[in-house]
C-alpha cells in the first residue's frame, strides 16, 4: 500500500511516517498542497492524509480537485484539522474521513485501514546504529506501537468472536422456544448468505447482515408460548399479536451498534412481500430492503422443509416449486432466480445443518 502524508508540520509527518511504516506501508511526504499534487501525478497513492490548511493552495481545495478528477476520485482522503469549525466544510469537500487534531496515531491508522481494506503488520524496523536521539526515539515508538497494535487487534478479534457466539446462543435459544429445534437460525443464515453472494454481494461484506439473519425473530421473546406453539391456525387477534414481533425485534436491537444498517432492516422487514401484502409496512418491490428480500426466500425455504406444530414438512422439491410459483407475488424474482441457480449448494447446507 502507498500513502501520501501532506502536512506542513515536519514533526507530525515524521511521527505518522513511523506509525505507518510499522505496518508495511510505503510513505511519501509533502509539505505543501502543491507538492502533494505533484506527488499524486508522479505515482498514484492508495490514500492521502491531508492537512486542512496550508499556505497557498489549501488542503480543502486540493481535496476537492482530487475528488472532481476521475483519475483520482477513488483515492481515500483523510482530512486533518485543529478546528471544530472545519467539520462542515470537510464534509462538503468529498473527503472520506475527518480527524480533529490532536488525535491518536492509532486512531488515524484505524481510519486508513478501514478506508483501504486492511493493512498487513510486519516486524518492527531494526534499531539504527549510532542514529540521532530523535531517530532512536522514533524507533522506540515504532516498537511500542507494534506491540499496542498486536494487543488491540487481538482484543478486537476476541470481541468479534464473543459477539458471534453470544448472538448464535441467543438465536438457538429462541428457535428452541419457537419451533423446538436449534438448527433453523443457522440454516437460514447460511441460505441467506449463499443467496446474497448471487444477488447482493456487497451485503456479504456488511457484518451487520450476518447478525440480522441470525436474530431475525428476536422479537418473538415478547410473544406468548401459547401462540408460538399453537398446533393449529392462529385467529385474527393472535395473528396481529404475532406480527408485532418484527417491530419488537427492531426496538430491542435498535441500540446495538453492530446491527445498525442492513442487519436491523432484516429484523423489521423480513415478512414484507413483493406484492405489498406483507407486514409491518406493506412495502412493495424494491422498496423492501434487499437484505430482507433475500432473507424472505431463505426463511420460507426452511419453514416449508421443516416440521411445524400445525403441519408436517414439505419435501425439498415441493418447497422449490412453491418458491418459484411465488415469484413476483411473495418473492423478489431476482432472488428466486438465485435460488434456482444455487439450489445444489442450498441443498448441501440443508444436509450439513439437518435438525
Amino acid at each position: 500500500m502507498r500513502l501520501l502524508i501532506a502536512d506542513d508540520d515536519a514533526a507530525l509527518r515524521a511521527l505518522l511516517r513511523t506509525t505507518f511504516e510499522v505496518v508495511d506501508v510505503e510513505v511519501e511526504e509533502a509539505a505543501t498542497a502543491e507538492a502533494a499534487l505533484e506527488a499524486v501525478a508522479r505515482e498514484r497513492p492508495d490514500a492521502i492524509v491531508l492537512d486542512f490548511r496550508f499556505p497557498g493552495m489549501s488542503g480543502i481545495e486540493l481535496c476537492r480537485r482530487l475528488k472532481a478528477d476521475e483519475a483520482t476520485v477513488d483515492i481515500a482522503i483523510v482530512l486533518l484539522s485543529g478546528s471544530v469549525d472545519d467539520i462542515a466544510v470537510a464534509h462538503d469537500s468529498g473527503a472520506d474521513a475527518y480527524l480533529r487534531k490532536p488525535f491518536s496515531p492509532l486512531e488515524l491508522l484505524d481510519v486508513v485501514e478501514r478506508l483501504t481494506g486492511g493493512l498487513a503488520a510486519v516486524p518492527p524496523p531494526a534499531r539504527a546504529e549510532g542514529g540521532a536521539e530523535d531517530g532512536q526515539q522514533l524507533l522506540l515508538y515504532a516498537r511500542d506501537l507494534r506491540h499496542l497494535l498486536e494487543i488491540e487487534r487481538g482484543q478486537r478479534i476476541l470481541l468479534q468472536n464473543a459477539y458471534k457466539e453470544t448472538v448464535a446462543a441467543l438465536a438457538s435459544a429462541l428457535e428452541s422456544k419457537d419451533t423446538g429445534t436449534r438448527a433453523h437460525s443457522q440454516r437460514v443464515q447460511r441460505y441467506a448468505l449463499e443467496l446474497s453472494g448471487s444477488v447482493g454481494s456487497d451485503l456479504v461484506e456488511d457484518p451487520s447482515v450476518e447478525y440480522g439473519f441470525l436474530l431475525h425473530d428476536v422479537g418473538k421473546i415478547g410473544i406468548p408460548d401459547r401462540i408460538l406453539q399453537k398446533p393449529g391456525p392462529l385467529n385474527g387477534g393472535e395473528t396481529r399479536l404475532m406480527r408485532t414481533h418484527t417491530l419488537l425485534g427492531e426496538q430491542m436491537l435498535g441500540g446495538v451498534a453492530f446491527l445498525q444498517g442492513e442487519g436491523l432492516r432484516v429484523v423489521r422487514s423480513h415478512h414484507e412481500r413483493w406484492d405489498g401484502s406483507g407486514y409491518p409496512d406493506g412495502l412493495t418491490g424494491t422498496d423492501i430492503p434487499l437484505s430482507a428480500r433475500i432473507f424472505a426466500v431463505a426463511d420460507s425455504l426452511d419453514a416449508m422443509t421443516s416440521d411445524r406444530p400445525y403441519r408436517p414438512a414439505l419435501t425439498w422439491a415441493e418447497a422449490g416449486r412453491e418458491i418459484v410459483g411465488e415469484s413476483r407475488s411473495q418473492f423478489d424474482p431476482a432472488v428466486v432466480k438465485a435460488f434456482v441457480d444455487r439450489e445444489e449448494r442450498l441443498r448441501a447446507i440443508r444436509t450439513q445443518f439437518a435438525a
